[in-house]
C-alpha cells in the first residue's frame, strides 16, 4: 500500500506504533536524525533506507546529496511521505542564504499536508507583529479540552503532524502553530525568535477566542512553555517535552571541556572581539559547530557568534518558574544527547507555586533515552494523554 492511500489515522498508528532507536552513524547528532525520520515514518523500509546512506554520510555535504537522492526516489515509489521527511532532512542542513532553501521547504510542507490530507480551512495565518504565525487546527466532535502546542529551536510544525492527530484522536481540540523564529514564521514572515514567548502565545489565543488551555512545547519549546505559562494566566495545564530551562548550558553541552570553559569565560567577561575570533579560527575546523552557529544567528537574528551566544542567554527558565499556578507535567530522556539531565531537577524544584507536578525520565531499556523520546514517541504521547485524562476528570 503507497503513502497516498493511508488514512490519517494509519499514518499516526505507523509512526507511534514504532519503538527502536539504533546506532545508525557514528557522529551523535546525524544518528539522531536518522532515527527521527525512521520514527515517523514507521516502516522496516525507512530503517533501511538509514543503514544503506549511513556509510556514505561523512559531512554535511554528503548528507544532503544522499538524502535528496533518497526524497527522488522516494517519490518514484510513490512513498510521498518518505520523500517529505527526507527532503527535509536534506533541507535542514542548507544553509539559510542557500537560494535552494526556500523551495526545498515549500515542497517539504505541500508533500506533508498532501500525505495528510490537510485542508484549507485547518490552515491559518496568524497576523502578528510585522508578519505573520502559521497555525493549523483540527477539531473533533465534543472535544475534551484545547490543546495549543509547538515545537523548539528550528522545527517545523508539520513534522509534528503524527503527535496532532493523536491528540485529535484522543479527543481533543487540537491547534498547532509557529511562533518567531520557527518554520514558516522565520523563513516567510521573516519573524526571529524571542523569549518572551507568551506574546505569541497569547496572539494564537485571542486569535482562537481561546481559555483553560493545554499548553504544550516540544524541544527548546519545553523551555518555551513554561516562559508562556509564567505570564499567560489563560494556560491551564503545561506540558515540557523536554524540559530545556538553560538554554546556553545545552548549546555548550557537546563542546570539549576546555573549548566551553573559553567560551564561558568570554561570555562573563563581555570578550566580543576573544570570542568572536575563536569561533572564526575553529568553525572551519568543525562542520557541526558551524552549523550550529550559523544557523543559531539565522534563528535569533543575530549578527555574530558572541551576539547568539549571549541571545541564548535569555532562554533560562528558572527565575520566572514560580510564577506560574498550572498543573506541569515535565518529561526528560535520561541520555538526551542535547539536554542535561541535571535541568530536568532544577526545574521541577523552581516551580515552587504550581498546583501540581509530574516528572517522568524516559529509559534506554524503553528505547526512549534521548530528545524529545526519538525511538518510542508513542510511548510519550500516551503518558501525556492519560496524565491529562486523569488531571481533568479530577478537576470536573
Amino acid at each position: 500500500m503507497t503513502t497516498q492511500l493511508l488514512s490519517r489515522q494509519q499514518l499516526v498508528h505507523k509512526a507511534l506504533s514504532y519503538v527502536g532507536y539504533y546506532d545508525l552513524h557514528p557522529d551523535v547528532s546525524i544518528n539522531f536524525q536518522l532515527n527521527r525520520w525512521v520514527q515517523w515514518l514507521g516502516d522496516a523500509s525507512a530503517l533501511k533506507d538509514m543503514q544503506t546512506v549511513a556509510p556514505k554520510i561523512k559531512t554535511y555535504t554528503d548528507l544532503r546529496h544522499e538524502f535528496l537522492l533518497l526524497s527522488e526516489q522516494a517519490l518514484q515509489q510513490n512513498r510521498s511521505l518518505a520523500a517529505a521527511y527526507y527532503l527535509r532532512t536534506a533541507e535542514f542542513f542548507v544553509w539559510a542564504d542557500d537560494p535552494q532553501k526556500h523551495p526545498m521547504r515549500d515542497n517539504f510542507v505541500q508533500l506533508m499536508r498532501q500525505c495528510y490530507g490537510i485542508t484549507e480551512d485547518e490552515q491559518y495565518q496568524i497576523p502578528y507583529q510585522t508578519g505573520f504565525l502559521p497555525a493549523y487546527r483540527f477539531t473533533p466532535p465534543q472535544p475534551k479540552a484545547t490543546l495549543v502546542f509547538f515545537g523548539g529551536y528550528d522545527s517545523y510544525i508539520e513534522e509534528f503532524f503524527p503527535i496532532a492527530f493523536f491528540f485529535v484522536e484522543a479527543g481533543y481540540d487540537v491547534v498547532i502553530f509557529e511562533g518567531p523564529g520557527q518554520g514558516g514564521a522565520l523563513e516567510d514572515a521573516g519573524l526571529k525568535m524571542i523569549p518572551e514567548w507568551e506574546q505569541p502565545v497569547k496572539t494564537v489565543l485571542d486569535y482562537f477566542g481561546l481559555n483553560e488551555v493545554i499548553l504544550m512545547g516540544i524541544s527548546l519549546g519545553g523551555g518555551l512553555v513554561i516562559r508562556a505559562a509564567a505570564f499567560e494566566p489563560r494556560v491551564r495545564y503545561v506540558i515540557a517535552d523536554d524540559i530545556l530551562c538553560n538554554a546556553t548550558e545545552t548549546f555548550l553541552k557537546s563542546f570539549p571541556a576546555t573549548l566551553k570553559a573559553q567560551v564561558e569565560q568570554h561570555l562573563t567577561n563581555h570578550d566580543i572581539n576573544q570570542l568572536n575570533t575563536l569561533f572564526n579560527q575553529i568553525m572551519p575546523q568543525s562542520p557541526i559547530l558551524e552549523w550550529g552557529i550559523r544557523q543559531g544567528m539565522h534563528i535569533m537574528g543575530t549578527a555574530t557568534p558572541y551576539d547568539f551566544l549571549q541571545a541564548t542567554q535569555s532562554y533560562n527558565t528558572i527565575d520566572i518558574s514560580h510564577r506560574i499556578r498550572a498543573d506541569v507535567l515535565l518529561l526528560a530522556g535520561s541520555e538526551d544527547h542535547y539536554v542535561p539531565l541535571h535541568q530536568l531537577y532544577q526545574q521541577a524544584e523552581a516551580l515552587t507555586n504550581v498546583r501540581s507536578l509530574t516528572t517522568r525520565v524516559f529509559t534506554r531499556s524503553e528505547q526512549a533515552q534521548n530528545h524529545v523520546q526519538v525511538g518510542n514517541i508513542g510511548l510519550s504521547v500516551r503518558f501525556i494523554a492519560n496524565w491529562l485524562d486523569f488531571m481533568i476528570h479530577e478537576t470536573i
